[in-house]
């Protein structure tokens, strides 16, 4: 696969992120290599995702040639029993090494999927590493390569390396008459300077990634075979952003989105919304009543992205012509829509997190830090003692939005803008521009943990550092609770 012309921040040697932990000799990676002994020593695999090639005919006149999973894009969908331990083999089928991560899961550090916690790439060429771990908590989760991209937009989560991963509960009540997984994707992406293109960033923003394509799944819109329903029917759509840097904003026309879950977590209030606002890396299950048959386009609001590809066809049943759209109401995605009233409890510690961007003028790429510095400075940001509960206060100084996500935690939002809520647990909060946002987490899961945005281009340009469960030197300090 061609790499695209440019050279990395001079911040981020490359390969960077894969060779921190190499030189570092830390506990984490004899950890690691334990844990790849025993895994490997398992009497029995239960699944085997195959890392390769892969061409995607998004249309007979868009054919991608990408990365993915068992030779389709999403990968195969995982579902997992609630507490059976599991074995998944990954073989990689490239010509780099590559890493998958169980995105969502309360997995060993070693076991996560993040070279930075001490997880081991799996070799290009044909190498394998097999991964065993008891899967939890219930959910829809999901799993993707979490190598670094740099300047390469044909790898990582620019690929077509994602797919659902499922953890069903022991018990499911099934209050819905069918299932539909859709997983939204960008395609096609370059480097552009936004101020030559006259819209956007300052005139010294540095260089900024912009698409050609957009599907769900495998298919743009007007392509592949559409969602069919019949009136009456109350289905469960399960949608995944695995954009690598995108938002996106969805609604179907006179239909109406009841959200049960956000990240895989049942939320405190089953609202309901006409639009559902989508960070990369967030999910969400929602109930659709099939109340207004017809031929429909459920697809991102934004008319660019839409025609880009970004939707699909919702057909009832005896229903025939051309899908219809129409512009939703207006409206404002918030957070504490689905949580509750109510005050978080005291936490043990404060941490204050302020993410900037360093511009890196025409021409360049930018630069993240998170008060003040860029991995692997970050590293770490700050330590935690299990079974304490600490709050994370952060500002958002930049015009560019930041799906924070926490490694192997699910924390509670307390606090978005001014507005306090509780109840709402996640593993992905997006930070929009020029906000605040308060999460508060329990260090219940042992271990190096990773905390970074989501975009992919803001993660390889420093925007990510590392919690430790052991307290030695930091980088940013916790605030006595009082204050």
């Amino acid at each position: 696969m061609p790499s695209h012309a440019g050279s990395r921040p001079a911040m981020i040697p490359p390969l960077g992120r894969r060779q921190f932990l190499a030189g570092a000799g830390a506990a984490g990676l004899s950890l690691a290599r334990a844990f790849s002994t025993v895994a490997q020593a398992a009497p029995e695999i239960d699944y085997t995702i195959r890392i390769a090639p892969v061409s995607v005919e998004l249309a007979p006149d868009k054919v991608i040639k990408t990365y993915g999973y068992n030779g389709t894009v999403p990968g195969p969908v995982l579902r997992l029993k609630e507490g059976r331990q599991v074995s998944i083999n990954i073989v990689n089928d490239t010509d780099i090494d590559d890493i998958i991560h169980w995105h969502g899961l309360f997995v060993p550090s070693e076991a996560d999927g993040a070279m930075e916690e001490g997880s081991l790439m799996v070799p290009a060429h044909g190498g394998s590493k097999v991964y065993t771990f008891t899967p939890k908590p219930t959910g829809t989760r999901w799993y993707h390569s979490h190598d670094v991209a740099g300047t390469d937009l044909t790898r990582s989560t620019y690929a077509g390396l994602y797919g659902f991963l499922i953890v069903e509960p022991t018990s499911d009540p099934g209050r819905y008459d069918q299932e539909v997984l859709l997983a939204a994707h960008h395609w096609d992406g370059r480097w552009v300077s936004m101020q030559d293109m006259r819209k956007g960033p300052p005139p010294d923003n540095g260089l900024e990634v912009m698409y050609a394509a957009a599907s769900f799944n495998d298919k743009i819109l007007g392509h592949g075979e559409p969602v069919r329903v019949r009136e009456g029917e109350r289905v469960l759509f399960r949608l995944l952003n695995a954009s690598a840097t995108e938002n996106i904003r969805l609604a179907l026309p006179g239909h109406r989105f009841t959200v049960l879950t956000l990240d895989g977590n049942p939320v405190p209030t089953a609202a309901t919304v006409d639009v559902l606002y989508l960070a990369p890396a967030e999910r969400a299950d929602v109930i659709v009543e099939m109340n207004r048959p017809g031929v429909w386009i459920m697809g991102e609001i934004d008319d660019d992205y839409r025609k880009m590809g970004l939707g699909i066809v919702i057909e009832y049943a005896n229903e025939h012509g051309e899908p219809q759209w129409s512009e939703p109401p207006k409206a404002t995605w918030d957070y504490t829509a689905f949580g509750r009233q109510g005050t978080a409890p005291e936490p043990d510690g404060v941490f204050p997190l302020t993410f900037e961007k360093i511009l890196g003028g025409r021409g360049g790429y930018n630069r993240w830090t998170i008060n003040g510095k860029s991995w692997p400075n970050t590293n770490p940001l700050f330590t935690v003692e299990r079974g304490r509960r600490y709050r994370l206060v952060m500002t958002n100084k930049s015009g560019d939005t930041h799906p924070v996500h926490l490694h192997r935690h699910t924390f509670e939002v307390t606090k978005v803008g001014d507005k306090p809520t509780a109840g709402l647990m996640k593993d992905t909060l997006n930070m929009v521009r020029f906000t605040t946002a308060e999460i508060e987490f329990v260090a219940d899961n042992p271990g190096p943990t990773l905390f970074h945005c989501h975009h992919q281009d803001h993660q390889d340009e420093g925007f990510i550092a590392g919690a430790s469960p052991i307290a030695s030197s930091t980088t940013a300090s916790a605030v006595p609770k009082s204050i």
